[in-house]
């Protein structure tokens, strides 16, 4: 269109005047009608290709949601694992922390001299074995053994009297008695 413009312009300029502005218009009118056309078919492909961008984003979402929910169940299980792990090292740790404190306690009662249970059950034991000696010692010496709770001899009350019950009667061994006497002399 240009050329034939130019060809005018050359040959005659009124008639050229007139046929630059005629293929301008026509130039523009053409330019007008394709934009109508690229309309007209962006209206109709337009609701295709977005029905068919609509159905590749549904494909996408579900398989963003697939991997989304495997990684989530992957990283709750590896969560799990560390926690259970952490849990039992925690466990381990109570228990140690558990027993130092138990053995300083321990060692502090012991310095203050309180006694612990497996203290008073040797005593306790030791006790019962030396009753036991005791017991058959004073049956091999033929003499009768002590009773507890025996009553004491019969004085009569409010006589200033003392009992065997309320005062212990302290007997030294005969031989004993018998170096204290030496040493005496």
């Amino acid at each position: 269109m240009l050329k034939k413009a130019r060809a005018g312009v050359a040959g005659n300029e009124e008639g050229a005047t007139k046929d630059l502005s005629q293929s301008v218009l026509d130039s523009s009118r053409q330019i007008w009608l394709a934009g109508l056309g690229a309309f007209s078919r962006a209206q109709v492909e337009g609701k295709k290709v977005f029905e068919t961008l609509v159905k590749q984003g549904e494909v996408l979402e579900t398989k963003t949601r697939r991997a989304a929910q495997d990684t989530a169940a992957v990283a709750r299980g590896a969560a799990k694992a560390t926690v259970s792990e952490v849990s039992k090292g925690v466990g381990g740790t109570w228990d140690k922390l558990e027993q130092v404190f138990e053995d300083r306690v321990a060692r502090a009662l012991s310095k203050l001299g309180v006694h612990t249970q497996s203290d008073v059950e040797r005593l306790t034991e030791r006790v019962d074995a030396l009753s036991e000696a005791v017991n058959a010692l004073i049956k091999g010496a033929g003499m009768p053994p002590a009773r507890r709770g025996a009553k004491a001899s019969a004085a009569p009350a409010g006589t200033g009297a003392r009992t065997s019950a309320s005062k212990p009667v302290k007997r030294k061994p005969r031989a004993a008695a018998r170096a204290a006497k030496q040493t005496v002399k």
